[in-house]
This record gives C-alpha cells, sequence and structure tokens, in this order.
C-alpha cells in the first residue's frame, strides 16, 4: 500500500484543559496548526460546540481566520459548522470572507446537529421549526455560486467563491445527502463509530457526480494518540475515556489530566460502553499507529483520514502528530 496516496488531517476542538485558560487554549491549538503545517498534515479544521466548559471552537469562523493569518498553507476549515444554527447566508459571508483573507485554502464543513444541549440549540435559533438540512444546504450553495452573482441577495464577499463543501454524519442520513449532492462525505468515527461501515456504503453505492466532485471521497475520522512507548500512550489516552466518562455521566468539565488508575473512576457498566465507543480509537506506537491505520483503510476505503487527539499536554498533543507523520507522510 502506498501510504502516501492517502492523506492525514487534523480535527481540533480547541480543548480547555485542567489548568489552562480560553486564551491559552486557543494559542494552544494555534501552534498545532502551525505544527501539524510543518509535518505536512493536508487540512486543520475546527468544530463548532457550544455550551461546553471543556471547549473553545464556539465562533468557529472567527478561531479559523485567527489560525489562518498564523499559518501558511494548510488548509483550514470547519469540521463543522452546525448548519441549523444559522442563516445560510451569514456562513456564506463568513466563509467567503475566509477565502478572500485565505485564497484556496478553506473548506466548508457542515453537520445538522446542534453541536449543545436543547436549551442552549433554543438559545441559539430564531426559529427551531424551520430546520429543513437539506433546503438549508440548498440555499447555501447557491448564495456561494456564479448564479447568485446575477440576482437578488447576494454574499459579499462569497459568490462566485467555489468554496469545497464537505458533509459531516454520524449516521446514515447525511451520507444519503452527500451521495444525492455529489459532495465529500465525512464520518464522524472518533465519538459515533456504530454506523460506519453502513453509511459509506450507501454513499459510495448511491454517489452521483456533480460540479465539485466527480467520484466518491470519504473521509473518516478517528481519535489517535500516538507516544514512544505503548505504556505512555496508553496513560494519556485515559484522557480521551475520562471526557467520555464524564460526558456520559452529563458532567461537561475540562479537558482532564491522564490518570494512572482508569478503574477508581469508572463502574464496570460504564467501561463496557466506553470501550465500545472508543473501539476505532487508535493508542500506541508510531508503528502500531501505522498498521491501524492501514487496516481502518483497507476495511473502509477511506480516501483521508483526519486524526483528533485528545491529549492535555499540548506538548505531548503536537508529538503525537509529529510521530504519526513521521511513519505517515
Amino acid at each position: 500500500m502506498n501510504n502516501n496516496k492517502i492523506p492525514l488531517s487534523v480535527l481540533d476542538l480547541i480543548p480547555i484543559g485542567e489548568g489552562f485558560n480560553i486564551t491559552q487554549a486557543i494559542e494552544n491549538s494555534t501552534r498545532l496548526a502551525q505544527r501539524v503545517e510543518e509535518f505536512g498534515f493536508t487540512r486543520y479544521w475546527v468544530a463548532e460546540h457550544h455550551n461546553f466548559p471543556g471547549i473553545a471552537s464556539a465562533a468557529t469562523s472567527v478561531v479559523l481566520s485567527y489560525i489562518g493569518a498564523k499559518t501558511q498553507k494548510i488548509r483550514i476549515g470547519s469540521g463543522g459548522i452546525m448548519l441549523p444554527n444559522h442563516s445560510p447566508l451569514v456562513i456564506a459571508e463568513q466563509f467567503g470572507t475566509l477565502e478572500s483573507l485565505y485564497p484556496n485554502r478553506v473548506d466548508l464543513g457542515l453537520g445538522r446537529a446542534p453541536g449543545t444541549d436543547r436549551q442552549t440549540m433554543m438559545a441559539l435559533r430564531r426559529d427551531t421549526n424551520n430546520e429543513d438540512f437539506p433546503l438549508m444546504l440548498q440555499y447555501l450553495q447557491y448564495y456561494l455560486s456564479d448564479e447568485a452573482g446575477k440576482k437578488g441577495i447576494k454574499a459579499i464577499p462569497g459568490y462566485g467563491l467555489d468554496i469545497p463543501i464537505w458533509l459531516l454524519g454520524s449516521s446514515t442520513f447525511s451520507a444519503q445527502l452527500a451521495a444525492q449532492k455529489g459532495l465529500p462525505f465525512v464520518f464522524a468515527s472518533h465519538f459515533a463509530p456504530d454506523l460506519m461501515d453502513d453509511a459509506i456504503r450507501i454513499y459510495q453505492e448511491n454517489f452521483k457526480p456533480s460540479s465539485q466532485l466527480k467520484e466518491p471521497y470519504v473521509m473518516v475520522c478517528i481519535n489517535i494518540v500516538c507516544a514512544n512507548t505503548n505504556e505512555e500512550a496508553q496513560y494519556l489516552a485515559t484522557t480521551e475515556l475520562q471526557k467520555f466518562l464524564y460526558l456520559q455521566r452529563g458532567d461537561q468539565g475540562l479537558l482532564p489530566k491522564p490518570t494512572e488508575d482508569m478503574n477508581s473512576l469508572w463502574e464496570e457498566w460504564e467501561e463496557h460502553g466506553i470501550r465500545h465507543k472508543t473501539r476505532e480509537s487508535i493508542w500506541g506506537t508510531p508503528e502500531v499507529v501505522k498498521e491501524r491505520l492501514e487496516s481502518l483503510i483497507e476495511r473502509t476505503g477511506a480516501d483521508e483520514i483526519m486524526v483528533n487527539s485528545m491529549i492535555h499536554d499540548p506538548d505531548k498533543r503536537i508529538k503525537s502528530y509529529e510521530l504519526i507523520s513521521k511513519v505517515w507522510l
């Protein structure tokens, strides 16, 4: 297998770790973006979340603009913008502005989940009844098209800029829609791996070519923790395990420090559920990561892998990406 044909990219939630404030979290993520650019990763994407004490990426396009200014060539984008939270025209304007500032570097990944709890969703939206995601997507595509420049309401900046749109999903709905629209598809195996195989199969079998994309293109997002020894990787990965544990309990705190003893934190039934949810996660040495990545690509036919690393220490997080790049890129 020629690994060089399969690009690697980065998903970052702008995590606020225990012992860090929001300003430090954004600076840590900016430094990560600069380093993964050096390492040869293709994209650096930020995900929209709201009302999460441990995540600083609520104003996604603002963060992307800052990181775009601090990097040179890596593609920057959303993984994703939760479109039902916004007017399609506003997103067209925001990403039109990003594309104008950083030409040919911007990706617009879209999700249809709220990225938050129901109460916060109500605070974000003026009208929660108007949630036809395919229709919102159609409007957004129109506002970014050449056609939009000829009449009526225009996204300025935005219209005619040909910004690549990606659909993100953890179920088969977005897979079906991405296939129908001829858009690239990203599956969220990093938190919801159950429907991965079904979603990818549905997408590939039903894909219709479009002006943006002639053939199906699948990106799979997974969690990876890479270190010089398996023992260190397993230790660092306890941050990820704790995060899933606390989320399951409804506790949305800061990104926790690793622990020597997960068994003191969870019940047996909790461990079973979280091991199931993180079964696509890869924790280990560069050799282990390489082998598991090759297996994942063979199994899914993925055209690209997006890596999320829930590592508390910012330097160890950068080191994880560096080690991955050395065996892959």
